[in-house]
């Protein structure tokens, strides 16, 4: 039987991204797959309905909901949408599954199988499905982008006709996907470039697109990649040099964070007041809590004589390119699930597992299904 993906809009406030485009509905298509696409999904993101040649269009999202074996999305779907799935069905996109027990008790009742792309396994074999670190690229590019906007220097050393201007100095704090290319973009702009992160493994990575890294003395590695907690001595050490950084910076770049949690607080309200008169800091962990005293979700804010950025949902300000990334990892997590225009699901390979929020009424993702017990107990389901 030939699976139907449904594309719905996305209801999410100022989410802009749509889930697939043309080149990937065109590659679902070969292996025998069918679309059923809402009207106007894609106009947000610059695809205009006429460029998907291939799908079926309907203007009741209902329809996508009760007739799709599987739907994709960007952001978590209303709840009242998710008790229209049929049951047996697949929902995959961001389902924020520390963040959300509404949705994850619709999709039990509803015996949904729901594959939350940020629970995708960080191993090699993955990184091409990894939609976590594609979106922390595009924000990682912007955030660069951004404080060159902001700040009241030029990032590139200027020669004019009376003489040289010299580059501004920019800190990036945290050198993940999206810091990694913090680092490369405001490079690129001509900015010097100084670096920081607590897992000593990424010095060599910083120093490879030429910025020079922060050695604060402290090392944090942890597992899945993310940094580890540190102790308070430690926070102490690190605060004290890397004060020292934040200080001769015209710009600072935090980029800290970790799934499910609060981003971790690095810049405190002290290093704020050392900074220079009129610098600036992009927070991207923003949304998360901040990695900067100061910091408010979705403003930009004076603190004293500093500019601080708190933007929200970065991908969604490039949301062309960040829906292609998106869209790819996508069809790179489900394609090869996909027999003969029908989805047979490899429960044995640990990138389908280890995706899996839900499957047969049941919380399977250990991580959400502690964090729901944890919600229930304390009454917030």
């Amino acid at each position: 039987m030939t699976v139907i993906i449904g594309i719905p809009r996305e209801t999410a406030a100022g989410e802009t991204r749509i889930a697939v485009v043309p080149e990937v509905v065109k590659r679902f298509r070969a292996l025998g797959a069918e679309f059923l696409m809402e009207r106007g999904a894609g106009e947000l993101s610059a695809y205009p309905d006429a460029d998907f040649a291939d799908a079926r269009w309907t203007g009741d999202p209902t329809e996508i909901w009760t007739q799709a074996d599987a739907v994709f999305c960007v952001r978590p779907p209303p709840v009242e949408q998710a008790a229209r799935l049929k049951p047996g069905a697949i929902l995959a996109g961001f389902l924020q599954p520390y963040q959300n027990p509404a949705l994850i008790e619709t999709l039990i009742e509803r015996r949904v199988t729901g594959f939350a792309m940020e629970l995708v396994p960080r191993i090699s074999r993955a990184q091409s499905m990894d939609a976590l670190s594609s979106q922390a690229a595009v924000s990682g590019y912007l955030c660069a982008v951004i404080a060159a906007a902001h700040c009241p220097k030029f990032f590139p050393m200027l020669t004019y006709a009376a003489g040289t201007v010299r580059p501004a100095r920019v800190l990036v704090v945290g050198a993940g996907v999206a810091g990694l290319q913090a680092i490369a973009t405001a490079r690129r702009l001509g900015a010097i470039v100084d670096a920081y992160d607590v897992r000593p493994e990424t010095r060599e990575q910083i120093e490879s697109l030429g910025a020079k890294f922060v050695d604060t003395g402290v090392t944090a590695s942890g597992q899945g990649g993310y940094a580890r907690e540190l102790s308070d001595d430690e926070k102490r050490q690190q605060a004290e040099r890397l004060g020292k950084a934040v200080a001769q910076a015209d710009a600072v770049i935090t980029t800290a964070a970790i799934p499910g949690r609060t981003a971790p607080r690095i810049i405190s309200a002290q290093m704020v007041a050392a900074m220079k008169y009129g610098a600036v800091v992009v927070d991207l962990a923003a949304e998360s809590g901040g990695n900067v005293e100061g910091t408010v979700a979705g403003e930009i804010v004076h603190v004293g004589h500093v500019k601080i950025v708190g933007h929200t949902n970065l991908p969604s300000r490039m949301p062309y390119h960040a829906s292609e990334m998106y869209a790819r990892n996508l069809f790179n997590f489900l394609s090869p699930q996909l027999k003969d225009g029908a989805l047979a699901l490899d429960w044995s390979d640990e990138i389908v597992s280890g995706t899996a929020l839900t499957r047969d009424g049941e919380i399977v993702h250990a991580g959400a299904k502690a964090a729901f017990a944890a919600l229930k107990q304390t009454g917030g389901v």
